[in-house]
């Protein structure tokens, strides 16, 4: 029996490479690096507010490898059911940093990545899930490759099997699958969640749905894939580096609708915003109900975005405040 665990994240970590000081890719004679993935990132921010976090990946056993798990337990994440392969690689991004009028963009190199090759069957789901509360994966591992579809599917039924409440961020990224591939696979894995979170955006391009209203977007996949909660996060940009920042939540059981606070961002790194959102908000749902859940996951959320990397530095105290109103005089 393993000890308690909140919840369990599933997905590929990358390395980061950014050029400094909004230099062009091809300028660069020195890049940043940072780790990060969509379902760590996840991982970081619920541990910095005091869940106990699992988080499952798979990483050739070198240096590299070793590197991604270093960070997981740096923030406190356990990654004993970590896959360790002797072939395959780390996958790599790199960020390039705009300004307006010119955005952010980003370049793949995940190819055969050993996430990307991972199968049905090499993690022992039954293990990797006893004591968890929520298992919580996105769109991003099934769109690695086929295989990977597979094994999402597999962990998802998997948890739904055991009981264990699912949660699935949307996350969809066009570089790496088509509309149609996205809603084959998305449909069956969101139909067992108990949690969606996504955007208006990736509803659309995903599901086709399309309303009138954020409200009724929610509405709409609540019914449609009976889901307990749907939470949408929302971004206004009037420029690369000031943005406002909130989100609404749905309740099924309760048909309530619950907006979060509008924050105002000096955006220093927006990339990892919407999995410290995620991360946030299950804290919050396990430890409040939704309305707590989409306050914390835009605050953390909210505080990710003024941090460099994909990663949310920061603590429960932190946000508390943020919370409560702080202002922006110096904290002695």
């Amino acid at each position: 029996m393993n000890e308690r665990i909140d919840v369990v994240t599933f997905g590929e970590a990358m390395l980061r490479l950014s050029p400094p000081s909004h230099l062009r890719l091809q300028q660069a004679c020195t890049l940043d690096v940072h780790v990060g993935g969509s379902e760590l990132n996840v991982a970081v921010a619920a541990s910095a507010l005091g869940l106990r976090m699992r988080y499952v990946t798979r990483v050739p056993k070198n240096p590299i490898g070793r590197l991604v798990e270093n960070k997981a337990r740096e923030h406190g994440i356990d990654t004993r059911f970590f896959s360790w392969p002797e072939s395959g690689r780390v996958g790599i991004y790199y960020l390039e940093f705009g300004a307006s009028p010119r955005p952010n963009s980003v370049v793949y190199d995940r190819a055969h990545s050993a996430m990307a090759m991972i199968e049905p069957g090499q993690i022992d789901w039954d293990e990797a899930l006893d004591g968890a509360s929520v298992f919580h994966t996105s769109g991003i591992t099934p769109a690695l490759s086929k295989s990977a579809t597979a094994a999402t599917l597999e962990a998802v039924r998997a948890a739904h099997r055991l009981g264990v409440r699912v949660s699935v961020d949307l996350n969809y990224r066009v570089r790496l699958w088509t509309e149609k591939d996205a809603e084959a696979a998305m449909r069956e894995i969101v139909g067992l969640a108990d949690v969606l979170v996504t955007t208006e955006e990736d509803t659309q391009r995903v599901f086709g749905i399309q309303e009138a209203s954020y409200d009724e977007v929610a509405r709409v996949l609540a019914k449609e894939f009976d889901l307990d909660v749907v939470a949408i996060t929302l971004r206004e940009t009037p420029s690369v580096w000031r943005n406002t920042w909130s989100a609404i939540a749905y309740e099924r059981e309760t048909e309530a609708l619950h907006t979060a606070p509008t924050y105002d961002i000096e955006v220093v790194d927006r990339v990892g915003s919407g999995d410290s959102f995620a991360g946030g908000f299950l804290y919050g749902w396990l430890n409040g109900g939704v309305e707590t859940a989409v306050r914390y996951g835009v605050a953390i959320s909210a505080i990710k975005q003024t941090l460099p990397g994909d990663v949310c530095w920061t603590t429960r105290e932190e946000v508390d405040r943020i919370l409560e109103g702080g202002g922006l005089r110096i904290v002695r």
